[in-house]
């Protein structure tokens, strides 16, 4: 059949236009094919993602637990390091005596004169009258003769740096700062290391007037020399006994009076001293407490004290009353209470070695 050529121009045309819609139809459902399978693909990486996420999130939620757990432990390191550093500064949990406190401002003469008697009482007699001054200064020049005492102002001034540590004992892999400047006075001001050294060299006058040869550790506040020295010092110098001086502190106000230390007979490294550091402590705890008037605490024993665990020689630490409390605080301030303070020691010195 004929047809016209324009005819024929629209049916090519057709032609053309239904093979493009048809190659555009492919190309359009293979992009849609592709499209479908990349968003599918990211789907399954963006779950991935998400996963990978929770999994972080859950190991920084673990990380963070075990740094708060290692915080927790860091501190209570830190605190029993604190403790352990201030090695003459033993916490004390005891509770204050329920009796009224005494004045905050003692009279030092009238608490020596009304405790003249009783500090020269030993302890296995009842007084049989008040010695003269000239008798007593004449018991006292002979008491000492022949002995060595060690004695040893505990702390040092904070102008020193004795941060360094050195082993609690001989062989002990546990460490321990050298040395440290102790409490002060809530009430006085007075830093312990001083009140220390204060008494301790009044102490070795009393004893060198008694005929004793005295060994001290430190007469001034800017010697370096840690607490193993100290004890090391004092035996290598001859010294038959080690007396440490030292003042206490408590977080209650109210805690006060005196007490002593001395190792304990399981101590692991100077248990042979045990028995003869007790008596040493019970004599310079009862003396004192006799010559101040100071509540008598008991002597306490300890184990973890680097200048105990060195010495060669029976030991005693004197806490002579608590910086802490008003009372015991204003009157180990006192100049000439520190006079009868060092008399006391003096006097349980002499009862050690008069036994």
């Amino acid at each position: 059949m004929y047809r016209k050529p324009w005819v024929k121009f629209l049916i090519a045309l057709g032609s053309v236009c239904a093979a493009f819609a048809l190659v555009c139809s492919v190309i359009a459902f293979v992009r849609i094919f592709r499209v479908s399978r990349e968003v599918a693909k990211s789907e399954k990486t963006l779950e991935a993602k998400q996963n990978e996420l929770e999994e972080i999130k859950k190991e920084v939620k673990k990380v963070a637990r075990q740094q708060e757990k290692e915080a927790k432990e860091q501190e209570k390191r830190e605190a029993e390091l604190e403790k352990a550093f201030q090695e003459e500064e033993p916490e004390v949990t005891v509770q204050p005596t329920p009796s009224p406190s005494p004045s905050p401002s003692p009279s030092p003469t009238s608490v020596a004169s009304a405790n003249r008697g009783e500090a020269a009482i030993s302890q296995n007699q009842q007084p049989t009258g008040v010695l003269s001054e000239n008798q007593e200064g004449q018991m006292q020049s002979a008491s000492g003769a022949g002995h060595v005492v060690g004695i040893d102002p505990g702390h040092q001034g904070p102008n020193v740096d004795m941060s360094a540590t050195e082993p609690n004992g001989p062989g002990s892999a546990e460490m321990k700062a050298k040395a440290t400047s102790g409490t002060s006075g809530a009430y006085s001001g007075i830093g312990e290391y001083q009140l220390n050294l204060d008494v301790s060299l009044k102490l070795q006058q009393i004893l060198q007037e008694r005929g004793y040869r005295v060994i001290m550790t430190r007469t001034d506040n800017d010697t370096a020399i840690s607490n193993a020295e100290r004890a090391l010092l004092a035996a290598d110098e001859g010294a038959e006994i080690y007396v440490r001086i030292h003042a206490n502190g408590s977080d209650d106000h109210g805690v006060q009076g005196a007490l002593s230390m001395c190792p304990s007979q399981d101590n692991p490294y100077v248990s042979e001293l045990y028995g003869d550091s007790l008596r040493l402590s019970q004599n310079l705890l009862d003396a004192y407490c006799a010559a101040t008037g100071f509540e008598n605490r008991g002597v306490q024993f300890y184990d973890n004290m680097t200048g105990i665990n060195w010495s060669k020689v029976p030991v005693s630490i004197l806490e002579m009353g608590f910086m802490t409390n008003e009372h015991d605080d204003m009157a180990m301030a006192d100049e000439q209470f520190q006079q009868t303070m060092a008399k006391g020691i003096a006097d349980g010195i002499d009862a050690y070695f008069g036994q």
